[in-house]
C-alpha cells in the first residue's frame, strides 16, 4: 500500500501543476464575443467616470480657495466709497465667491431687494457651474450595474443554448463562454458602479460646502450693506 502511493504521487503533482489559473484576461477572453462588447463598454463608462471626477474635483478645488482677506479688503473699500477698487479686486479673484460679491457691488446704489435678487441669479448660475456633468456619474452609477445584469441574462441564455444543443449530453466545457459572460459582467458592472457612485456622493459633499461658502459670504456682504459702519 505505502507503494503504492508513492507511484502515484507524480501523477498527483502533475494534475495539480495542470490546473489553470484565472486571470482578468482569460476570464474576459473566455466570455465570448457578447460578454467582451459589455465589458468593453463598461471599461468606457469607467474612463468617463474617472474623468469627469477629476476634471470636477480640481474645479471644485480651485472654487473653494479664497484668501483670508478677501471679505476684510471688500468692507474696507466699500465703507470708504471705493467701489472701483472693491470691483477690481473681485475680478481678480477668479472664484464664485468674489464673482458673486462682484454682481452685488456693481448694483450698490440700487434697493437691498434688487441687489439680493442680482446675487441670488448669480449663485444659481455659478451652482450650475459647479454640477456641470455630475450627473452623468450619477447616471453610470446607476446604468453600470444594470448592464453588468444584462450581461449576465445574455450570458445565461447562452448556457441554456448550449444545453437544448447538446442532445442531453450536459458538458460543462460546452457552458463555460456562458458563465464567464454571466459572471465577469456582473462583476465589472458592480465595479464601475460602486466606483461612480462613491465619486458622485464625494463631489456633492464637495460642491455643497463651496455653496455654502458662497452663501455665507453673501450675507455677510448684505450685511454689510445695511450697516456700512
Amino acid at each position: 500500500m505505502i507503494l503504492f502511493i508513492q507511484e502515484n504521487t507524480p501523477l498527483l503533482n502533475e494534475a495539480v501543476s495542470s490546473k489553470k489559473t484565472l486571470s482578468i484576461y482569460s476570464l474576459i477572453a473566455d466570455g465570448g464575443v457578447g460578454g467582451q462588447l459589455i465589458i468593453a463598454l463598461l471599461f468606457i463608462l469607467l474612463i468617463v467616470a474617472l474623468y469627469i471626477y477629476f476634471e470636477r474635483f480640481f474645479a471644485i478645488l480651485a472654487a473653494s480657495k479664497i484668501d483670508e482677506n478677501f471679505m476684510n479688503q471688500i468692507k474696507s473699500d466699500v465703507s470708504d466709497g471705493n467701489l472701483a477698487a472693491a470691483n477690481a479686486l473681485c475680478k481678480s479673484k477668479n472664484t464664485p465667491t468674489a464673482r458673486l460679491i462682484g454682481k452685488g457691488i456693481s448694483r450698490i446704489g440700487k434697493p437691498l431687494d434688487d441687489i439680493n435678487t442680482a446675487i441670488e441669479t448669480a449663485g444659481k448660475l455659478e451652482v450650475y457651474q459647479l454640477e456641470k456633468n455630475v450627473s452623468v456619474l450619477a447616471t453610470i452609477a446607476g446604468a453600470a450595474p444594470m448592464i453588468g445584469f444584462l450581461g449576465t441574462v445574455i450570458g445565461m441564455i447562452v448556457a441554456i443554448h448550449e444545453i437544448a444543443n447538446a442532445g442531453g449530453q450536459i458538458d460543462i466545457k460546452l457552458l463555460s463562454d456562458g458563465l464567464y459572460t454571466a459572471m465577469t459582467t456582473t462583476v465589472a458592472g458592480l465595479i464601475v458602479g460602486i466606483i461612480a457612485y462613491i465619486t458622485y456622493n464625494h463631489l456633492v459633499v464637495r460642491t455643497d460646502k463651496v455653496v455654502y461658502q458662497m452663501e455665507a459670504k453673501s450675507v455677510e456682504f448684505l450685511d454689510l450693506l445695511n450697516d456700512p459702519a
